[in-house]
């Protein structure tokens, strides 16, 4: 073998070696856990498609932060799912809508050990399952749900949300939050852009998860999964429109858009690992036509590789145990 190729492989050859010149880490603080709380639950419900992941009381809500501050993790992100829904999502912004109550407890739990994250669209609290508010021919209103989204920014911030999750894709949703937060003085409350979010076929077993009402699709507002640079101007955007962060999702088929996000934008750049992602490989370990503990580790790996700062993924907490134990 020739001096070339022979050097190659020589910082291949132990287990030290390799972690000694490896390019790309994963730590817990990089990890964030997405989280369901259902308003009416009297026990945890599991959710059928995502194996280890269930829809919370607010009690199990509570323990299973406290279990995630104890990860090291970096943060959670809540979802909510009301019991009663209605055009404009009401329950939303509501002071005791589930996600607002959830909001509050979860942050007087474990506020000062992780950051506590929400996400902010309607699609959840909506009787027709859309992201914003429909005008009368049924088509998402984009002004009059960027006014929706103001007042959910607020109520989340009283409740003590640190960090705003802008997943509806309404153009302008940066700017209007911001906007509306500092002029109510939470000027330290900080706006997650989701930027590059693609309607794709990724996100059944979330929908699943949140009960979700929605017929037909979202593609006049998410992007088309043939765009990679739309991805980026909107990115741009939403750091021009004063993002903290923003993110890509789902995050391995758009492992490319991801990496010029990056390149592109110098505020943090975020991937999440959706439902779907996760289900997938779930399904194959079960199966035994993977491993599925090591296939996750390894997509969590190319996410961070190709650019991603930090990660959302329902096998956070499991994640941080993983790398636990490798040291």
């Amino acid at each position: 073998m020739s001096f070339p190729e022979r050097r190659l492989r020589r910082t291949r050859h132990s287990p030290a070696m390799r972690r000694l010149v490896r390019e790309s880490h994963l730590v817990p603080s990089q990890l964030v856990l997405p989280m369901f709380v259902r308003e009416g639950l009297s026990e945890p419900a599991p959710i059928g498609s995502m194996p280890g992941v269930v829809q919370h009381t607010l009690d199990s809500l509570r323990t299973a932060a406290v279990e995630a501050a104890e990860a090291r993790i970096g943060g959670l992100m809540l979802f909510g799912v009301p019991a009663t829904r209605d055009a404009c999502g009401s329950g939303a912004d509501a002071e005791d809508g589930i996600l607002n109550v959830a909001t509050r407890a979860v942050a007087a739990e474990v506020g000062d050990e992780l950051v506590v994250q929400t996400d902010l669209c309607l699609d959840e609290f909506t009787d027709h399952g859309h992201c914003g508010v429909l005008d009368a021919r049924g088509r998402v209103d984009n002004d009059q749900t960027l006014r929706r989204y103001e007042a959910m920014a607020l109520a989340q911030a009283r409740a003590g949300s640190q960090l705003l999750g802008l997943s509806g894709m309404m153009d302008g949703q940066t700017a209007a939050v911001r906007a509306a937060l500092d002029a109510e003085g939470f000027t330290d409350t900080g706006i997650l852009a989701y930027a590059a979010k693609y309607a794709g076929a990724f996100y059944g077993p979330f929908r699943e998860a949140v009960d979700s009402q929605l017929t037909g699709d979202r593609r006049t507002y998410q992007l088309d999964p043939a765009n990679g640079r739309e991805g980026v101007r909107e990115a741009v955007t939403d750091v021009a429109e004063g993002a903290d962060v923003v993110m890509v999702k789902p995050a391995l088929p758009y492992l490319d858009v991801l990496a010029e996000v990056r390149r592109a934008v110098d505020v943090p750049v975020w991937a999440y690992q959706v439902s779907g992602e996760y289900a997938m490989i779930h399904a194959a370990g079960a199966n035994g036509w993977i491993d599925g503990r090591a296939a996750m580790f390894e997509a969590l790996l190319g996410i961070r590789r190709a650019g991603a700062d930090a990660i959302l993924t329902y096998a956070a907490v499991d994640a941080a145990g993983w790398l636990r134990e490798q040291l």
